[in-house]
C-alpha cells in the first residue's frame, strides 16, 4: 500500500517531501508577536469566507509597478537586528517563534507490541531496523555487560538472533526481523468494494470509503508539513482539497492546536506557534541544505521588511541596494544575502533569481501577499528576542501539549511544566487519540511519555532510520549507546535521561566506521575526519530528540541519552561479548573476573 493510502485509507494526492515553509502564531497564543505594516488599500484577498471553489483559480500575470521608494517595515527591521545579535541556537528558536518555519517531525516504525503505558521505553518492545552490512555468524557466549546481570532482570522479549563470533570490532547480537512487525494495521480506512460479477452478488461487500474524511486527513497532513501551500507551488495538487474542506480544517486546527488557518484564492497559510527554547528547529538552504546562520536570518527578515510594500516588479540590484541602506550596521556577506533570497524564492515570495548575482538589471516579481503571510502577525509586544520566543510558545496547558504532540517526535513528562504534565496524565488516552485520528498517526504510550508515530514516514522532515551513510551511522551509534548505558529497571535517572561518556561516543564511532564505513565506501570526508562524522551523527540524533545536551553550565559538557532512543535498539542482549575493536574500551576488571569464574 502506498504511503498516502496508509495515512488516509484511500485517495492519493502528491504532497512531496515535508519541509515546513512558513508559520506564525495561533488564536490561543497569549500575544501576537510581530508588527507588519498593513497592506495598501485595495481589494482584500479572500480569506476563510468567500466564493467556494474546488479547483485553484489561475493567478493573473502581475503588471509592472511604479518605482516607489522602498522603506522597511519597522517590526521586521527590529527582528533583523535581534537575529544578528543572537547565537546560532537562539536564532533558530527566534525563527520558529517569529515565522513558524518548521514542519511536523515524527518518528515512524511502530514497536512490535501494542502500546502499553506501564512499560518503559528503556525496557519495552523495540522497532529495531537491521542495518545493512551487519556481520552475522557463530560466536561463543561471553561475560555480562552492565544492565544485563540477570536474564529475568528486564521485562522484554529475548533477541531471536543467533550468537555471533568475535572479531576486531564488537558485534552485539541483533534482533531477527519479526514477520509482520512492519504491517500496517488498525488505522487504515476501509477500501472501496470492487465491482462484483453476477455470480458473486451474494458475497459480502467491503464497506464504502468515507471520501470526505480521507480528503480532510490528506489536507490536514499537508498543511502540518507545509504551512504555506500555493496554487502554483510544488504541492498544488493538494490545494483544491484545502479549499474544499477549509471550513472544517479551520475549526479543527483552531480547536485542537490553536492554529489560525487562512485560505485565499492562491495560497493557504497555517499560522503555527513557536516551540520554545531549545526546539532544535532550523531553517536550511532549499537547494544545498546548509543551515542558516544568524546573519542569514537577519538578511531574511531585512528582505521581508522591504518586500511587504515593494512594487510587483522590482529590479534585483535595487533590492540589494535597499537592503544595504536600510540596515548599514548589519554585517552580512554575499552568501548570507544569497541564502535569504533563495529561501524567499523557494516560498514564491520572489520570482526566479538571476543565476549570476552580478546581473543587477534582472527584474524580480514580488508577491506582496505571500510576503505579508510569512511573519507571525501584528503587533510587536515582545521586549527582546528571548521574550518573543517565550511568548510564541505560551498557551494553555491543553493546547501547548497538543502542539508538542503534533509537531515533535516525542513528549516526555520530565520536560513539561507541572500544569502541562498534569493535563497529559489526566488525558493520557483521549488527548493523543484525538490528534492521531485527525492526522492519521499511531499512539505509543510509555512510562516516560507519549509519541505519535507516522509509519508512512511522510509527516516528518527527518526520516529515521533512513537511507544514506549518515542515517546508517547514526542508527548504529544509537543502538550501541543504548546497549552500553541502558539503565536497569528501577535504577534512578535524572529526568529519565542517561549520561553518555564522551570517550564512548568516539570509540563506538571508530568501530562503526571501520566495520561498516570502509566496506560500504562511506563518504571520504567522514572516513578521513571522524570529528565531522561525530558532529553530524550527534546533530541528527539531537534533532530527532533521541539525545540532548547536558544542562548549560555542566562541566564537562556532554550528551544525555533519552528514553525514546531505546526503541531503535535490538532487544537486550543478556550475554554480550565485551568490545574487541581497536577503538573499544577494555572490559572492566570485574567482568574479566566473572568470565574466568
Amino acid at each position: 500500500m502506498e504511503q498516502q493510502e496508509y495515512a488516509v485509507g484511500a485517495t492519493r494526492v502528491a504532497t512531496g517531501r515535508p519541509d515546513g515553509r512558513t508559520g506564525g502564531t495561533g488564536r490561543r497564543t497569549t500575544d501576537a508577536l510581530l508588527a507588519v505594516r498593513e497592506p495598501a488599500a485595495g481589494p482584500a484577498p479572500e480569506a476563510v469566507s468567500g466564493p467556494r471553489a474546488d479547483a485553484a483559480p489561475t493567478r493573473p500575470a502581475p503588471e509592472p509597478g511604479a518605482a516607489s521608494a522602498l522603506s522597511p517595515d519597522p517590526g521586521l527591521l527590529r527582528l533583523a537586528h535581534w537575529f544578528a545579535a543572537a547565537t546560532p541556537g537562539t536564532a533558530d528558536d527566534l525563527c520558529a517563534a517569529s515565522f513558524g518555519l518548521y514542519p511536523a517531525r515524527h518518528l515512524g516504525a511502530p514497536a512490535v507490541a501494542a502500546p502499553d503505558a506501564d512499560v518503559s521505553w528503556w525496557h519495552g518492545p523495540t522497532a529495531h531496523a537491521t542495518a545493512a552490512l551487519r556481520s552475522r555468524g557463530p560466536r561463543p557466549v561471553g561475560g555480562l555487560r552492565r544492565a544485563r546481570r540477570d536474564a529475568s532482570a528486564l521485562p522484554v522479549v529475548r533477541s531471536g538472533a543467533k550468537p555471533g563470533r568475535p572479531g576486531r570490532h564488537r558485534k552485539p547480537e541483533r534482533t531477527r526481523p519479526v514477520p509482520g512487525a512492519q504491517d500496517r494495521s488498525g488505522q487504515d480506512l476501509p477500501i472501496p468494494a470492487p465491482a462484483l460479477p453476477v455470480a458473486d452478488v451474494c458475497a459480502p461487500a467491503l464497506p464504502a470509503v468515507d471520501l470526505p474524511a480521507a480528503e480532510r486527513r490528506i489536507a490536514a497532513r499537508l498543511l502540518l508539513a507545509h504551512p504555506l501551500v500555493t496554487a502554483s507551488g510544488p504541492h498544488a495538487d493538494g490545494f483544491p482539497l484545502i479549499r474544499r474542506h477549509r471550513d472544517w480544517l479551520v475549526e479543527r486546527f483552531d480547536a485542537l492546536l490553536g492554529y489560525r488557518l487562512v485560505v485565499g484564492p492562491w495560497h493557504a497559510r497555517l499560522c503555527k506557534a513557536g516551540l520554545g527554547p531549545g526546539a532544535a528547529r532550523r531553517l536550511e538552504h532549499p537547494a544545498t541544505g546548509a543551515p542558516f546562520t544568524p546573519a542569514g536570518y537577519a538578511q531574511l527578515a531585512l528582505a521581508l521588511a522591504l518586500l511587504v510594500d515593494a512594487p510587483e516588479q522590482l529590479p534585483y540590484g535595487r533590492l540589494l541596494d535597499a537592503m544595504r541602506a536600510a540596515a548599514p550596521g548589519l554585517a552580512a556577506g554575499p552568501a548570507d544575502r544569497a541564502m535569504a533570497l533563495a529561501a524567499l524564492a523557494d516560498w514564491q515570495v520572489l520570482g526566479d533569481l538571476p543565476a549570476d548575482p552580478a546581473v543587477r538589471a534582472a527584474v524580480l516579481t514580488v508577491d506582496r501577499e505571500l510576503a505579508r503571510a510569512v511573519p507571525a502577525g501584528p503587533p510587536a509586544l515582545a521586549a527582546d528576542a528571548a521574550d518573543l520566543i517565550r511568548r510564541a510558545a505560551d498557551a494553555e496547558p491543553a493546547t501547548a501539549v497538543r502542539r508538542l504532540l503534533a509537531e515533535t517526535p516525542a513528549v516526555l513528562d520530565a520536560d513539561l511544566p507541572e500544569d502541562r504534565s498534569a493535563w497529559l496524565h489526566e488525558h493520557r488516552l483521549s488527548g493523543p487519540a484525538a490528534l492521531a485520528d485527525f492526522l492519521g498517526l499511531e499512539t505509543e504510550l510509555r512510562t516516560e511519555g507519549v509519541a505519535l508515530l507516522d509509519p508512512a514516514d511522510e509527516l516528518t522532515d527527518l526520516v529515521f532510520p533512513g537511507a544514506g551513510h549518515l542515517p546508517q551511522a547514526a542508527l548504529l551509534l544509537l543502538e550501541r549507546l543504548v546497549e552500553e548505558v541502558r539503565p536497569l529497571p528501577g535504577e534512578s535517572t535524572t529526568g529519565g535521561d542517561v549520561p553518555i561518556p564522551d570517550a564512548l561516543i568516539d570509540g563506538l564511532l571508530g568501530d562503526i566506521a571501520d566495520e561498516y564505513g570502509l566496506p560500504a565506501r562511506w563518504r571520504r570526508d567522514y572516513l578521513a575526519d571522524r570529528t565531522a562524522l561525530r558532529r553530524d551523527a550527534l546533530d541528527l540524533l539531537h534533532n530527532l530528540g533521541l539525545i540532548t545536551p547536558t544542562p548549560r553550565g555542566s562541566r564537562p559538557p556532554g550528551w544525555l541519552l533519552r528514553p525514546p532512543a531505546a526503541r531503535y535498539a535490538p532487544a537486550p542482549d543478556f550475554h554480550p561479548v565485551p568490545g574487541t575493536g581497536r577503538h573499544s574500551r577494555p572490559a572492566p576488571a570485574g567482568a574479566r573476573e566473572q568470565r574466568r569464574a
